[in-house]
């Protein structure tokens, strides 16, 4: 597994922290993907670039690269050291001695497990060439809700998600083998704010991806967090990574406005007025949504998207949190969340990644 660009140091204490971290992911995904048939490699942290990680049968040792460690997302990580435990389980269970390192073997299990063969183990999943002919549509729509005109604009958002509902119900109906990829969005966090949820919730609702929250370690601080993962189909990571960053720099921007507006100088109230926004956001869409069903256009869950999302999560705990308090606060955020209409991204502006088509080379 090739790859990863300065390697700046770890003290001592937090690379032993990130070396324990690393032997509990093993464990819980042996458990998780390899129904506990592994026994424990050594786990070596090595400074070379040449590769991510690697599995030395003569050693049993699994090597994975200290600048991948403290470059990458903790997501990368995870599936490098995914990958090379796969390599472990063909070499030490299958015993598969003859074959190549990536043979069918190693594919199998990696197609079985839903662990990722290419051996790229960065989280990163742009459109294909076919796929960003819908991303290009779908952006002309939102260029057309930049009118200042409110009922055009909240049209051509309308349509905008109308053709992704076309475009997701075609493509099941077509039962064509698609494409699934994942990403993570935003940067890990030890707290998750409830409107960070709501817009989790969102995009799973409305916009074709699953959602969830993974665990994630941060190395330099010796501390665990999570992040969002999205997961489904290449067009729809794309728009989807780019609908969070809009909704939480729009949600932001409305705080910032709301407390100019009311003389408010501190930020106590800001996580109820954003979680306000969120779901007033929220309540435009369903109404959408019923829209589009009068016309037809009912959406049924892609059932191939659900299996390879509980192969990338086989275990999923379902946790219920404690929202905001519904103040006035609250329900102003809401006021105003219902007014937010997608358009396309201004050169900028802060987001995830600032794009809905993967940048030309």
């Amino acid at each position: 597994m090739r790859d990863a660009p300065a390697d700046p140091a770890l003290t001592a204490a937090l690379e032993a922290a990130l070396v324990r971290e690393l032997r509990a992911t093993f464990h819980q995904l042996n458990e998780s993907f390899f129904k506990g048939a592994l026994r424990a490699p050594t786990l070596e942290l090595v400074s070379t670039r040449a590769t991510l990680g690697r599995w030395q049968p003569a050693t049993r040792a699994i090597e994975i690269s200290r600048p991948l460690l403290l470059e990458r997302p903790w997501g990368a990580v995870v599936e490098v050291l995914k990958h090379e435990m796969a390599h472990q389980y063909v070499s030490e269970v299958l015993r598969a001695a003859d074959e190549s390192p990536h043979g069918q073997a190693f594919r199998d299990v990696c197609a079985r497990l839903g662990v990722d063969a290419r051996a790229s183990g960065v989280p990163d999943a742009p459109p294909h060439a076919g796929e960003e002919k819908i991303v290009e549509r779908i952006t002309r729509l939102l260029a057309l809700a930049e009118s200042p005109n409110r009922h055009e604009a909240e049209a051509a958002m309308a349509a905008a998600q109308r053709l992704m509902l076309r475009h997701n119900l075609e493509a099941v109906h077509a039962h064509a083998p698609r494409d699934y990829a994942f990403l993570h969005l935003g940067a890990p966090s030890g707290r998750v704010g409830e409107h960070e949820r709501v817009v989790a919730m969102i995009l799973g609702a409305h916009f074709f991806v699953e959602a969830i929250w993974v665990p994630v370690y941060r190395p330099r601080e010796g501390k665990r967090g999570s992040v969002l993962e999205i997961v489904g189909g290449r067009a729809n990571l794309a728009i989807a990574e780019y609908v969070h960053g809009f909704l939480l720099a729009t949600a932001e921007r409305l705080w910032r406005e709301h407390r100019l507006a009311l003389g408010i100088r501190s930020d106590r109230d800001r996580r109820t007025y954003l979680a306000g926004v969120m779901v007033g956001f929220a309540d435009t869409l369903a109404r959408q949504a019923q829209r589009s069903e009068q016309e037809g256009l009912v959406w049924v869950r892609d059932g191939d998207l659900a299996v390879y999302f509980r192969r990338r999560h086989p275990y999923v705990r379902h946790v219920r949190h404690a929202g905001q308090r519904r103040t006035d606060a609250w329900a102003r955020g809401r006021e105003a969340g219902r007014t937010i209409v997608l358009h396309k991204p201004v050169a900028g502006a802060a987001q995830s990644r600032g794009r809905l088509l993967p940048a030309k080379t």
